[in-house]
């Protein structure tokens, strides 16, 4: 009874798999540490016997076998922004789907001790390599001056593609973007377009500011004074009450977020103003709360699931030591009814 009684309590082991697959456990074992040559066909019946029994790879013998963790580091600015996080999220899902473990720690942006101890604490954990969420441009700029013993890349960067002092890049294209949301304004006829940005120092929030100007001046048209706000609601309404309170001299407002939109809404209701039709706004990220804003606002979508799957694959490209060009993604105008067409 006992001995069936520590039965019970086991997980299944990889003979477990190989009986229920009809394979030998030396070929579980091969597909487990990736081995080549393995039909397909088995390589199915593997993963299904794996599936179906709840079995779960031991991965610190996988490391001894292989002379591989397994895990990957993430290393992460601390902050609550939508884009950060989605990206974190989509990056460990996309390793779980590959199936590597995502060693994840958080450092403050603003302490270049902070985040060398954090690169740092990762290697110690051996991880095979690194991805860095690094929305801020000081944080990318001291990542290069670091002397990196394992391959990482970083995310929301807007650097050229190709890896530069050891940097390898992956971004959705903020500038690109930022001229859909633009170019959507000026083709409703709007001229005076003030621009809401992000703050000062952040990648993505200064690439949506040259988006802005692009656009504006590839249609003849003269960009505004920029406002700089925080990411956040309230800043948003701050700025839309003193803005309110003015004259408007302006028909339109791209916000660099999604947030600071719904606080420049709330402020222009207050103010007894009416969006669209005194005002229409475009914002940025599309979050899953932006068609449920009132009005339902226009935004532009980021795919950060794809975002999350091609980062890893890129990780997982450069420690196979390939050579990778890494090419933008293309974000997403998604028209809804914070916008309209003057005259």
């Amino acid at each position: 009874m006992k001995e069936q009684g520590q039965s019970a309590r086991r997980g299944p082991s990889i003979r477990d798999v190989a009986a229920r697959a009809r394979v030998s456990h030396q070929t579980v074992s091969r597909v487990l540490n990736d081995f080549d040559g393995i039909r397909p066909q088995t390589k199915e019946r593997v993963m299904a016997a794996m599936t179906e029994l709840g079995y779960r790879r031991n991965q610190a013998a996988r490391a001894l076998v292989t002379n591989r963790s397994g895990a990957l580091g993430l290393l992460s600015t601390e902050g609550h922004e939508y884009g950060p996080i989605s990206s974190t999220q989509a990056i460990e899902r996309a390793a779980r789907d590959r199936g590597f473990v995502v060693n994840q720690t958080t450092v403050d942006s603003t302490d270049p001790a902070s985040i060398r101890a954090g690169v740092e604490h990762l290697r110690m954990h051996g991880v095979e390599g690194l991805l860095i969420v690094a929305p801020q441009r000081h944080v990318v700029e001291h990542v290069r001056s670091l002397a990196m013993e394992i391959p990482f890349v970083v995310l929301q960067a807007v650097v050229t593609p190709e890896p530069q002092d050891g940097v390898l890049s992956l971004y959705v294209d903020q500038v690109a973007g930022a001229r859909l949301a633009t170019r959507h304004l000026i083709e409703r006829g709007h001229t005076r377009i003030l621009h809401l940005a992000g703050p000062q120092g952040w990648v993505d929030a200064e690439a949506r500011v040259s988006g802005y100007q692009e656009e504006m001046r590839a249609n003849g048209l003269e960009p505004l004074d920029t406002l700089w706000g925080d990411w956040s609601a309230d800043r948003g309404y701050w700025l839309g009450r003193e803005l309110a309170q003015r004259q408007l001299q302006f028909s339109a407002i791209f916000s660099a977020n999604d947030q600071m939109a719904l606080g420049l809404l709330h402020a222009f209701h207050s103010r007894g103003l009416s969006t669209p039709a005194d005002v229409s706004i475009v914002g940025f990220d599309d979050i899953p709360e932006a068609r449920h804003f009132w009005p339902p606002l226009t935004s532009v979508r980021q795919d950060f699931r794809e975002l999350g799957r091609r980062a890893i694959d890129a990780l997982l490209g450069s420690i196979a030591g390939d050579e990778l060009r890494l090419e933008p993604l293309a974000p997403q105008l998604v028209v809804r009814e914070s916008t309209r067409v003057l005259g």
